[in-house]
């Protein structure tokens, strides 16, 4: 009898439409058990089931929230939204995926692509077809999900196909096979998620540097990307704590910016109460490409050339207020251990004194709308801190904050440790 605890060996799941595309499924289920690698297979039809799949299309389509019938309703288009949402479903019911790989026209894109979103990040996702690029969207920037054109279209197997396939089989028993052996290596400090930006480099080293030996410090660039890349490592329950101390990516968001997050910034903070250091790093920049891209309406304003591909232009105390009342109405929504601090002498870089971007006015409109905005709790606090963001003495703050929420939060810490 086998352990009921014990997690069974993992599996490559081969997902596609058996009804339009059998031969090619069964071709590279055989091309990855060629190559020493156990594999699934589910029928997403949505015209019927096939037998010769591991998983019929029928068992994918119980799952939906209407039921098997929301599912085969004769229409193509109803049809596939309606598996579209029922895959990501039963996937997650299924404890032994060790890589995902689909194939397909557009169909089947539309239909694997968000059940592949849903995955946590780390676990191999390919995506063979001929229709790719306009249907991964922007929300798969925050993925880690592989793409591979097909060159012909996904029917029947030739001289072209052949190859693509057993190059896609090549990789995804590859990556399976890393994944396996990286998840039996895995570092056994918590993982920590810490925002940066080259105007805040120096603060995120210092805390780095000081939480190193007890955490996995993983960083991100706050580009847009970063920040949701961030965000998915939370919802996937891969991040124990965020040192999110770079939110820039708010003022390209709100000003037409070329590195944005999304509206959901701050959302998966929200969803899993996970332990959150934040502050204002950057907030005093808007990013444009080359200076013949800035908008036209922003002539006369103040800039500085980052490089010759990157132009920022300073926030306006105008525009710091709408940014602090933007962030403040998020961080209300985070019920767990929040902690937003306000570096006084400065939020990057570019604004400290002699500085292309110091502007006292423009920082305190910021702190103003925040202190306005947050509604304060034992839980949510605004921290005023009188130093500038990449002083050692910010870093110490933000790493005596961050312990202490993420203690009081129930996560462990590998030592005691004097801050």
């Amino acid at each position: 009898m086998s352990n009921p605890g014990r997690r069974p060996p993992a599996h490559i799941y081969l997902v596609g439409t058996f009804d339009t595309k059998a031969a090619e499924l069964l071709h590279l289920a055989a091309l990855i058990r060629g190559l020493g690698a156990p594999v699934t297979t589910v029928d997403v039809s949505t015209l019927h089931s096939d037998p010769r799949a591991d998983i019929p299309a029928d068992q994918v389509a119980a799952v939906h929230p209407g039921g098997a019938a929301a599912v085969f309703t004769g229409d193509r288009g109803s049809a596939i939204s309606a598996m579209s949402q029922a895959l990501p479903r039963w996937l997650s019911q299924r404890n032994d995926i060790g890589a995902l790989i689909g194939i397909g026209g557009s169909g089947g894109v539309a239909l694997i692509i968000p059940a592949m979103r849903a995955l946590p990040v780390g676990l191999p996702k390919l995506m063979v077809s001929s229709m790719l690029r306009q249907d991964l969207g922007p929300a798969g920037d925050r993925t880690d999900i592989a793409t591979m054109y097909s060159v012909t279209d996904v029917a029947g197997i030739n001289r072209i196909s052949r190859r693509i396939f057993a190059n896609a089989a090549g990789m995804i028993v590859g990556a399976f096979h890393q994944a396996q052996r990286q998840a039996d290596a895995e570092d056994s400090r918590p993982a920590i998620g810490l925002s940066m930006f080259g105007v805040t480099t120096s603060c995120v080293r210092a805390v780095s540097s000081q939480l190193e030996a007890d955490y996995d410090c993983v960083v991100f660039h706050a580009t847009g990307s970063g920040g949701m890349a961030m965000e998915k490592l939370v919802d996937s329950g891969l991040l124990s704590g965020l040192i999110d101390l770079t939110t820039t990516e708010v003022c390209d968001y709100l000003f037409g910016g070329v590195l944005a997050c999304t509206a959901d910034r701050f959302g998966a903070v929200e969803r899993t109460r996970i332990p959150y250091v934040g502050s204002c790093g950057a907030l005093d920049m808007i990013n444009f490409g080359r200076p013949e891209t800035v908008p036209a309406q922003h002539l006369g304003r103040r800039f500085y050339p980052h490089n010759t591909n990157v132009t920022l232009m300073r926030t306006t105390p105008v525009e710091n207020a709408a940014i602090g009342r933007w962030i403040g109405e998020r961080l209300n929504r985070c019920d767990g251990h929040v902690r937003f601090l306000l570096p006084q002498g400065g939020v990057s870089a570019l604004d400290a004194p002699g500085r292309e971007f110091h502007d006292p006015e423009a920082d305190q409109a910021l702190f103003d709308a925040l202190t306005a905005t947050v509604k304060q709790t034992d839980r949510r606090r605004l921290v005023r801190v009188p130093h500038h963001i990449n002083d050692p003495e910010f870093a110490a703050v933000a790493v005596a904050h961050f312990r202490s929420i993420i203690q009081a939060d129930g996560t462990p810490v590998p030592f005691a440790t004097n801050v």
